[in-house]
């Protein structure tokens, strides 16, 4: 049966999960022997977004009898009975899941293409993938898809309650056979999309697999020759130089006819919205990013932990080639759990450790097979056996499972947490508690601007919420003062004093801490000092004029301060300007606009090295985490002073031209955030694999001595790491692949822990499933992470055509091997990726890859190094932002309304409408907008008499205002940043703001609209394919 099953058409249907059969349970049977790659003492790493599921080993249907507590399991009464369950291992099939390819590095289109592309693919650093061009497909045979696929489907029951629940019942896997469907093919008339008229069969049971046809420009001539990337077509003008092509004009699309992003996310939102996911199946594809669900863990981490670009694996690297789509995860450690989700267990083996492969030092999961009736175990990442610990020891069901499956997190759940011993802690000695130091420059600016006030006025009341371990009564963490402009002055704040007492060091060449006792305390005891010198600092520093600041030296005056301590910690740093003062890392003016859009651009992102550098690899080692607040009102050289917050886990929030009365709410909530969220310190990371396969690259707020552990000096609840994998050897369909996420890091009460993360997924030898299992909104964030490192060494333009390239050769490569043969002018987009080229068309349009001289250097460095350290859902919004009508809103109701198209066709002069991206919010207001909703919201009969610079909408007491207020307050809660609201009228100058936001339209700055994007892509489709 031909791949392209159906036409499909406006409510675009996303691909369903549960197809093909994985198998079911987890360590029955003998699993076949895998081979893992890392050696070598404990290692650990953190890992960002949300996940994926992993595949047992197979065995036969028929779950275990319940489990039996035994005089062998002594952490039975702390973690207590864990009755989750799996459903029995079925035998073993592929499932349908994309191939993840390599990611070959796209030459811009020019003859020789093959030369071109060898040529381009070699200078790029986005993956590892060997050059050249696109390999001919293997045999049809390989592109069918199997009539029937065996599945093993997850329970359906929503989860119980872990403590009433004592015995695990057996449950039986049923077996379906997927039914051949009818193959429709249409001519289909000029410039529209098609749906198939017979879709019921897809109604209830998963598609062998989904194809978006969409037809463009019938009349277009085959060209005879390649077009480079910066020549016009239709007369639009597309990324790159600028030039045209002559021709005929050509008959338009539809806007509606094409992709709608906001459709497939309502129609994933309907279809699996609010429905448990259980991750007991391996290579299974979660819902969106942008769907509410509950999730089970029964084997694999949860999509909050990772998710995955693919979740089945191409069989060999010459498949991964040939189809360009990237292999990667993305993983999120720390992701916040929904307070009616189980928080992680931790499992405490005492001064043992955990449990570990002798050979490749995987920690005990799930993919651990126990053998010789219990006394061994054999690792599902090398195969190597092992002997178990005595302590240890459990027999064995008729299944081959241990009796204490279900009590026992490391066996039967996908992410759970280890209490590390000494051989974990730095110089084999307990772990302080971290530290937090709250440093403020108090230059003229800052102090005139009355920046300096409103942060001691709030740190009054935010040292009450210092973050805590769950159950604690108040915060372990230690607090620190330091105030600084071209010298630092440190202050006492011990509890035996009346008065804080302060001590400056001026020579900031050599820095050091010129006190111990009392400059880091216990904020409960030190309560009435530290309200003290919060008081004084304003009144200190009101009558000061020195403008010139000194950086380097602040930041290594707090790695000296927790080396004295022998702690972690983060610094709080808020700065405005420049550090101009002489001291080490002192900054000139580098700002060159002439620069844009040259081969020299990429010196405008590059840090300036040399001290800046070495400071954060000291900063690495001691566990010190900088988060910068920057205040400027000119360049500042983002890209420097970033530098180290990016390589420490930090992160950096900047407030142009603050001024307290419009930007200090904004500003107060980051810095509650900040301080509150959860984090870990002190942490390093390693992510293994089994055989075949291996991580090769990652990107994130991170710093790698080696090119297997990933160091972070802190690691928080926001920060996802990318990890790119590629083939080192022939993966197996039966057994699939798995990897494991280890991060040891010191919480917040000083405690050494091993957080793991496991997941397993499908191999497979067709590329359909590949295609079938891809994930567009962590494609996305692999490719945004890809170019934003690679415009450090290659010209942004060159960063742009690759990403083009890249887009037409995965989706001529499923057009070519996994669609049925059609007229070449449809643009053919597998079920899974029809949405992709929007998502690439926007990330081609944002700051860092746009090439626009009307965009501040700080600012796009500032959104290069944000988009480093994101999570999927996090480059989702950036990309694709909300847009949401507010002018027809049912007060009464608790749904929102349904966002709208990101395009200005869908805003009306009578409507108001809300946008949002994570970073920014604009309330949009047409001017046809009725005086009766004005007044309700603004307190004003008409828009001629709204303020200019309102930021916040005023509290009145109407039903409408109340809504609008709680729509607003409530994306702000769920968002990592504050966002600062801008209010803007339809033809006000401030709307060109506005509109830069609107990513299906043709950008401000130079960037294709939606539209035309897909009409250039399906022509470089083409010319790959003739």
């Amino acid at each position: 049966m031909s791949q392209q099953g159906y036409v499909a058409a406006p409510p675009y249907s996303q691909a369903q999960p549960g197809m093909g059969g994985y198998q079911g349970g987890f360590g029955a049977g003998a699993a076949q022997p895998l081979y893992g790659h890392y050696g070598g003492p404990p290692q650990t790493f953190n890992g960002p977004p949300t996940g994926m599921m992993k595949a047992p080993a197979p065995a036969a249907a028929g779950m275990p009898p319940p489990a039996a507590p035994s005089q062998y399991n002594p952490n039975v009464q702390q973690n207590g009975a864990h009755p989750q369950r799996y459903p029995p291992p079925a035998a073993p099939a592929s499932y349908g899941q994309p191939v993840q390819s390599q990611y070959n590095n796209m030459a811009p289109a020019a003859p020789p293409p093959a030369q071109q592309l060898t040529n381009q693919m070699s200078t790029m650093n986005l993956g590892s993938y060997a050059s050249g061009p696109m390999q001919s497909p293997p045999p049809s045979n390989k592109l069918c898809c199997p009539a029937a696929f065996p599945t093993s489907t997850p329970s359906s029951n929503g989860p119980a309650d872990d403590a009433t629940r004592t015995t695990a019942p057996q449950w039986q896997a049923p077996q379906w056979q997927a039914p051949q469907w009818p193959h429709h093919q249409w001519e289909a008339p000029p410039c529209q999309a098609w749906v198939d008229p017979f879709p019921a069969p897809f109604l209830q049971a998963p598609e062998v697999s989904s194809s978006l046809v969409l037809d463009l420009l019938v009349q277009l001539d085959t060209p005879s020759k390649q077009v480079s990337l910066g020549e016009t077509w239709q007369g639009l003008t597309l990324p790159g130089s600028a030039g045209g092509l002559a021709g005929p004009p050509q008959k338009k699309l539809d806007p509606d006819s094409i992709p709608s992003t906001t459709q497939v996310i309502e129609d994933d939102q309907a279809k699996r919205g609010g429905q448990v996911y259980i991750t007991n199946i391996r290579g299974q594809v979660p819902p969106l990013v942008t769907t509410e669900f509950p999730i089970q863990d029964q084997g694999n981490a949860s999509p909050r932990f990772i998710r995955c670009t693919t979740y089945s694996l191409p069989c060999t690297a010459d498949l991964a080639k040939q189809c360009q789509v990237p292999l990667a995860a993305i993983i999120k450690p720390f992701a916040s759990v929904p307070k009616n989700e189980t928080p992680l267990y931790v499992v405490n083996h005492g001064e043992t450790g955990p449990i570990r492969c002798n050979r490749c030092k995987a920690y005990m999961c799930p993919y651990m097979q126990f053998i010789d009736g219990g006394r061994r175990f054999q690792c599902g990442f090398c195969n190597c056996v092992n002997e178990v610990p005595a302590f240890y020891f459990q027999h064995l069901d008729h299944m081959g499972r241990r009796v204490d499956f279900y009590e026992r997190p490391e066996l039967s759940l996908g992410s759970y947490e280890f209490a590390a011993t000494l051989d974990y802690c730095k110089n084999n000695k307990v772990q302080n508690p971290p530290a937090y130091l709250f440093m403020i420059d108090v230059s003229y600016n800052n102090v005139k601007s009355g920046l300096v006030k409103l942060i001691c006025d709030e740190l009054k009341t935010l040292l009450d919420n210092l973050p805590c371990e769950d159950g604690s009564e108040s915060s372990a963490i230690k607090v620190g003062f330091v105030t600084y402009n071209k010298v630092l002055h440190f202050y006492n704040v011990k509890s035996a004093l009346a008065q804080p007492q302060m001590m400056v060091v001026s020579d900031t060449a050599e820095m050091f801490v010129p006190l111990l006792d009392g400059f880091l305390v216990n904020y409960q005891d030190s309560r009435a000092v530290i309200y003290n010198l919060l008081d004084q600092i304003p009144d200190m520093f009101a009558d000061s004029n020195e403008s010139e600041t000194v950086f380097v030296p602040v930041i290594q005056a707090g790695v000296e301060a927790f080396k004295a301590a022998e702690c972690s910690g983060k610094l709080f740093i808020f700065h405005s300007s420049m550090p101009t003062a002489e001291a080490p890392g002192k900054l000139k003016n580098r700002d060159d606009k002439k620069l844009v859009n040259t081969d020299k651009e990429k010196t405008l992102f590059q840090p300036q090295k040399g001290v800046y550098e070495q400071l954060s690899k000291e900063c690495v080692a001691q566990g010190c985490c900088v988060d910068l607040f920057l205040f400027p009102s000119q360049y500042v050289d983002v890209a420097t002073m970033a530098d180290v917050p990016s390589h420490t886990g930090g992160s950096v929030y900047k407030y142009n031209n603050f001024q307290v009365e419009t930007d200090g709410e904004h500003f107060l909530t980051d810095l509650r955030k900040d301080v509150q969220k959860s984090i870990g310190f002190d942490a390093i990371m390693r992510v293994r694999t089994s055989t075949g396969f291996r991580a090769t690259e990652f990107f994130g707020a991170i710093h790698m001595n080696n090119t297997t552990d990933i160091e972070m000096a802190a690691v928080d609840c926001d920060k996802a790491l990318t990890v790119e994998f590629k083939h080192d050897d022939t993966l197996s369909e039966e057994t699939g692949a798995l990897m494991q996420c280890a991060l040891l890091y010191t919480t917040i009460n000083g405690q050494r822990r091993l957080r793991i993360h496991n997941l397993s997924l499908n191999c497979s030898l067709q590329l359909s499933e590949l295609y079938k299992s891809c994930e567009t909104d962590s494609l996305i964030n692999f490719f945004a992470k890809s170019a934003c490192r690679a415009i450090l060494n290659q010209p942004v333009k060159n960063v742009r055509e690759i990403l083009v390239n890249q887009t037409a050769h995965m989706l001529s490569c499923y057009r070519k091997n996994c669609a049925t043969p059609s007229a070449a002018s449809q643009l053919i987009l597998p079920d899974a990726m029809k949405v992709f080229p929007v998502y690439m068309n926007s990330l081609m349009k944002s700051a860092p890859l746009v090439g626009s001289t009307e965009l501040s250097t700080d600012d796009r460095a500032h959104q290069r190094l944000s988009i480093m350290a994101m999570g999927v859902e996090d480059t989702q919004l950036l990309l694709y932002p909300r847009l949401t009508p507010l002018h027809n809103l049912d007060v009464g109701s608790e749904a929102l309304p349904a966002p709208v198209r990101c395009s200005e066709e869908r805003l009306s002069e009578s409507g108001m409408f809300l946008l949002e991206n994570g970073q920014s919010m604009f309330l949009w207001l047409g001017l046809g907008s009725p005086p009766d909703i004005v007044q309700s919201l603004f307190n004003v009969p008409s828009l001629a008499h709204l303020q200019g610079n309102m930021s916040a909408l005023p509290e009145l007491d109407n039903p409408l205002s109340a809504k609008v207020r709680s729509i607003i307050s409530g994306l702000m809660e769920k968002r990592p940043n504050s966002m600062k609201l801008q209010i803007v009228r339809q033809k006000d100058k401030p709307e060109m703001l506005f509109r830069q936001f609107l990513v299906e339209d043709k950008s401000l700055h130079g960037g294709a609209s939606y539209m035309d994007f897909l009409c250039y892509v399906h022509r470089e489709i083409r010319l790959l394919l003739t």
